[in-house]
């Protein structure tokens, strides 16, 4: 399996990350990608650009280093409603949004809770993915996340920083196996996304895929395999 949109990445718009734009395409052509979403943090998150820059994404070229630049935002999920705190209007430039609980703003020790603010925040028709859902810092029934992301069109997220050495999240492997398998059980879609911080990390996808091997995950059911698919599930035209 080739994975051929990197959904997920953020660049020094985000104060700590330290690529730029132009040097995560650079990076996502030498990994052979169609496609690189730029999907820095959102206020109110306190490491994130001004709104400003959300809505002057206009002026990025479409295709970078021969990559076809999507425009995103890493949404924040701020409480139990699944409130984003961000006014539709800031987002109009955008290709699509990811929605993510980030403990340092919200996050809930009880799983209902956590499932009733994704299930808030799939209602915002900006929000096309559901970012690191596995993190065990708040914890969630994948079953239930997984059908109610079904039923609206959302994608969820299998986040390759995830399951690297690095990360800071919880559970990580074992509650992704568990979401997995709910979303196959169900037949809701994902795609993978590297969540890089670096350029060296875009396009990089071999825990990720290493574990859908293990699980035998369908093919079918991954979004980004193409661009041309990616964009059909999100509901924009190639």
């Amino acid at each position: 399996m080739k994975i051929l949109v990197d959904t997920h990445t953020h660049t020094i718009a985000s104060d700590h990350a330290y690529s730029t734009i132009l040097e995560n395409a650079a990076a996502a052509a030498r990994a052979g990608l169609e496609g690189l979403a730029v999907t820095d943090h959102a206020p109110p998150l306190s490491d994130a650009p001004r709104i400003g820059h959300f809505r002057n994404l206009r002026v990025v070229d479409r295709v970078v280093e021969g990559v076809t630049v999507l425009r995103g935002a890493e949404l924040n999920i701020c409480n139990a409603d699944g409130e984003m705190h961000v006014q539709d209007d800031d987002l109009r430039e955008l290709d699509y949004c990811i929605a993510s609980i980030h403990p340092v703003l919200y996050a809930s020790n009880d799983p209902a809770e956590n499932l009733r603010a994704y299930m808030g925040a799939m209602k915002n028709p900006r929000v096309k993915i559901l970012g690191h859902p596995e993190d065990g810092r708040a914890p969630v029934d994948f079953a239930a996340l997984a059908r109610a992301a079904r039923d609206s069109g959302t994608l969820i997220e299998v986040n390759n920083s995830s399951l690297r050495s690095i990360t800071y999240r919880v559970n990580t492997r074992e509650n992704m196996t568990a979401m997995l398998r709910a979303c196959e059980d169900c037949g809701a879609y994902i795609c993978l996304g590297t969540d890089a911080h670096f350029a060296t990390a875009v396009g990089r996808f071999d825990e990720s895929l290493a574990l859908l091997e293990e699980l035998r995950f369908p093919e079918e059911l991954v979004a980004n395999t193409s661009l041309e698919k990616f964009l059909s599930l999100i509901g924009k035209k190639a």
